[in-house]
C-alpha cells in the first residue's frame, strides 16, 4: 500500500501565513513576493488597522446622524486600511530585515529569504503610500491632517523595540489612529469620544499584541529585542486583565460621551451591549491563553477580528435606535 505523501507548500510562502490563503494559491506568481511583503496573505492585521476606524465613523454616525459620505468612509478606509497596512508593514520589514533572518516565524518573509530586494521593497512602499494618500484627499481637510499627522508614528514603531519593552505602545498609537481620523472624517472635527476610543484601542492593541510577541520571545531575548511579553513574563495574564479593564472602561466613557443626550438614552443602551460583548470576547481569549504555546497565541490573536467587530455591530445599530 503506498504510503500517503503531504502537500507540499507552496514556494516561498511565510511560516505563519494562513494555510491556503489566496497569495499562495490563485495570485499571479510575480505578484506574490509583494503581496506577502504587504501582509495580503495574513489578512488580520489589516482588520486590526482597520477597526478603530469603523468603531470611529459608527460611533459618530450615532452620535449625530448618518449621512451617505459614511458609506464612503467605510469604504475609503478599508481601501486605505489595506493599503497602509502594507506600505507599513514593508517598511517594517524594511528596517528589521537583519533582525527578521535571526528568528524562526519571521526569517521566511521576502526581504530576509532573498525574495524581493530592499530597492523594490522601496519602490513597493512608496506605490501603496501614494494610492492610500489619493484616497485621503477624498476626505475632509480636517482628516487629510488627520492623516498626515500619523506619519511620524508609523515611521518610528519598527525602531520601538529596539529602546523600549513597551513596543505595543508605539503599535497601539499607530494602528489606532484611524478612531480618530474617521470620527474627524464625519464630524469635521476632533471630539472628546473619539480620543477615549483611541485610547481604548491602545490597550486593546497592547492586550492583543503581547499576546501574538510570545510566540518569538525566545528569539528576541537571544538577539536583544524588547518586547511587552518579555517584560511581564509570567506576570502576563495578570497584567493583561489589566489592559481588557482599561480598554473597556475607556471605550464605555466614550459611547456614554458620545450617545447619552435626551433623545438618545436607547442608543447608548444599545452602545453600551457593544462594549459588554467587546469585554467578554477579551475575556474569554484571557481564560484560554497559554504563553507556551505559539499556536495557541497566534489563534488568539486572529480571534482580536471578531473581538474588534462586536462594537461596530452595536454601534450601527444604535443608529438605528
Amino acid at each position: 500500500m503506498p504510503e500517503a505523501t503531504e502537500t507540499p507548500e507552496p514556494e516561498g510562502q511565510v511560516a505563519d501565513a494562513v494555510k491556503g490563503n489566496w497569495v499562495d494559491t490563485e495570485a499571479p506568481e510575480w505578484t506574490r513576493p509583494y503581496l506577502r511583503l504587504s501582509r495580503a496573505d495574513r489578512p488580520v492585521g489589516t482588520w486590526l488597522l482597520l477597526l478603530p476606524c469603523l468603531w470611529g465613523v459608527s460611533l459618530a454616525a450615532a452620535s449625530t446622524g448618518f449621512r451617505w459620505v459614511d458609506l464612503w468612509i467605510v469604504a475609503g478606509c478599508g481601501i486605505g486600511a489595506w493599503l497602509m497596512r502594507g506600505a507599513g508593514c514593508t517598511w517594517n520589514d524594511i528596517t528589521d530585515r537583519n533582525i527578521d533572518g535571526e528568528v524562526a516565524r519571521t526569517r521566511s518573509r521576502p526581504i530576509p529569504s532573498g525574495q524581493v530586494s530592499v530597492p523594490h521593497a522601496v519602490l513597493w512602499m512608496v506605490i501603496q503610500s501614494l494610492l492610500a494618500f489619493a484616497i485621503l484627499l477624498t476626505f475632509n481637510t480636517a482628516a487629510i491632517w488627520m492623516g498626515i499627522a500619523s506619519l511620524g508614528l508609523v515611521a518610528i514603531y519598527p525602531f520601538a523595540k529596539r529602546f523600549t519593552y513597551w513596543p505595543q505602545v508605539f503599535l497601539g498609537l499607530a494602528f489606532n489612529w484611524g478612531a480618530l481620523l474617521a470620527w474627524t472624517a464625519h464630524t469635521g472635527s476632533l471630539g472628546w469620544p473619539a480620543v477615549l476610543l483611541y485610547l481604548s484601542g491602545i490597550a486593546w492593541t497592547i492586550f492583543y499584541d503581547t499576546i501574538y510577541a510570545h510566540q518569538d520571545k525566545e528569539d528576541d531575548a537571544l538577539i536583544g529585542v524588547k518586547s511587552t511579553a518579555l517584560l511581564f513574563g509570567a506576570q502576563t495574564r495578570q497584567r493583561l486583565g489589566q489592559f481588557l479593564a482599561v480598554a473597556v472602561a475607556l471605550m464605555s466613557l466614550a459611547v456614554l460621551g458620545a450617545l447619552v443626550h435626551p433623545a438618545g438614552s436607547v442608543a447608548a443602551f444599545v452602545g453600551m451591549l457593544g462594549v459588554v460583548g467587546f469585554g467578554i470576547h477579551l475575556l474569554w481569549q484571557l481564560t484560554r491563553l497559554d504563553t507556551e504555546d505559539s499556536d495557541a497565541c497566534l489563534g488568539l490573536f486572529r480571534a482580536n477580528r471578531d473581538a474588534g467587530l462586536i462594537p461596530v455591530l452595536f454601534f450601527v445599530l444604535a443608529i438605528l435606535a
